[in-house]
């Protein structure tokens, strides 16, 4: 930018006198910074030739290049700023030049949280299924912190999580059924013109020895789900709910409920003491080392429990799981029968009857 001509007449009179005249306004002496080597423009003659007139004027002289600078920059409120050795500089604080730390973290270095939706809390609690707390909640059976809650909130572990009574009282009329399943019935939807396991559920075919003192009810049917595959062409306990809790711990994603079968099988040409021909190195692959559906499957425990049959203990329930299992192997399934889920047992029950889940029994 050019500079303007300085009057002669009141730089003379400033300057020897040291008083202004009334109607002369003082002009500002224009600075440079001095560049690299001594080199550059030529400073205004008003700031190298009269040093007075510059420092009646503004009172300051130029600052070396080693001085602190007159003005730092800011950071902005969505930056943030690390301090030597790149550790990040907590809101609040200041870096080294004196300059405040605005706004957050990134991400990356923020705790994690430990908030949960409000029905996920309650399923891991024990409370209910995800399900039924989404239902509770709706109806405005559930308060958090004395509030009653709204659908899709989220807790922490310290909140305080109630449950009214009319939700308990629904909960303890539902009910969880032990079926003996026969061949030919699919244990969940409908499916190929086959019949589901639960149209067995009437009173026609409970089991006359159950000693439960529960009293069947159509509704009972309403929601009743099964708790774990069991094919068509298997035979067994079967396990049927409408409550929430009993699916979780038998089928959830963390279960480590086992199941026990009793398998019968046959080996290429081989139907009588299989046992004899079948190599140990294929049974210890049946306990552990086989896959499914490209995961690894957890390890089991299989043993012979006559030489025609095989006794399976598993902890997971894949699809088809035994027979498939059996066939990487080179055996074929010709019988399969689950004896046991966890502590309840098949006991007595006959092929194709039921009987109620006693408040004393546990999986």
């Amino acid at each position: 930018m050019p500079e303007k001509p300085s009057n002669p007449s009141s730089s003379s009179s400033s300057s020897v006198s040291g008083t202004q005249q009334p109607s002369a306004r003082p002009r500002l002496a224009l600075k440079r910074p001095p560049t690299a080597g001594g080199q550059g423009r030529t400073p205004p003659p008003s700031a190298s030739a009269s040093p007075s007139a510059g420092a009646g004027r503004s009172g300051a002289r130029a600052a070396p290049p080693s001085a602190k600078p007159a003005f730092v920059p800011r950071p902005r409120a969505n930056t943030w700023s690390a301090s030597d050795g790149g550790a990040p500089v907590l809101p609040g604080a200041r870096t080294a030049a004196g300059v405040p730390v605005r706004g957050s973290l990134p991400s990356a270095d923020r705790q994690p949280s430990d908030t949960l939706r409000l029905n996920k809390r309650m399923a891991d609690l024990g409370l209910c299924s995800r399900r039924e707390a989404d239902d509770w909640i709706s109806r405005g059976w559930v308060r958090v912190n004395g509030e009653v809650a709204e659908m899709g909130v989220q807790v922490s572990p310290t909140d305080r999580i109630e449950v009214d009574r009319q939700a308990q009282g629904l909960q303890e009329q539902q009910v969880t059924i032990l079926l003996h399943k026969p061949m030919g019935y699919v244990s969940g939807q409908a499916e190929d013109g086959h019949t589901p396991a639960v149209a067995l559920i009437n009173p026609r075919t409970r089991w006359q020895e159950d000693p439960s003192r529960t009293r069947f009810t159509p509704g009972q049917l309403r929601g009743m789900a099964p708790c774990g595959r069991l094919d068509i062409d298997s035979v067994g306990l079967l396990v049927l709910t409408q409550d929430g809790r009993v699916a979780r711990q038998l089928i959830g994603e963390d279960s480590t409920v086992d199941k026990e079968y009793l398998v019968r099988v046959v080996y290429g040409d081989h139907d009588k003491d299989v046992r004899s021909v079948f190599p140990e190195d294929k049974l210890a692959l049946l306990n552990h080392g086989l896959s499914l559906d490209g995961q690894k499957l957890r390890p089991a425990k299989v043993e012979w429990q006559n030489p025609e049959q095989l006794r399976f203990v598993l902890n997971e329930g894949k699809k088809r799981q035994i027979r498939r299992m059996c066939e990487q192997v080179g055996l074929k399934v010709v019988g399969l029968k689950r004896i046991r889920i966890g502590r309840i047992t098949l006991g007595n029950l006959p092929v194709g009857q039921w009987r109620y889940l006693g408040a004393h029994e546990k999986f």
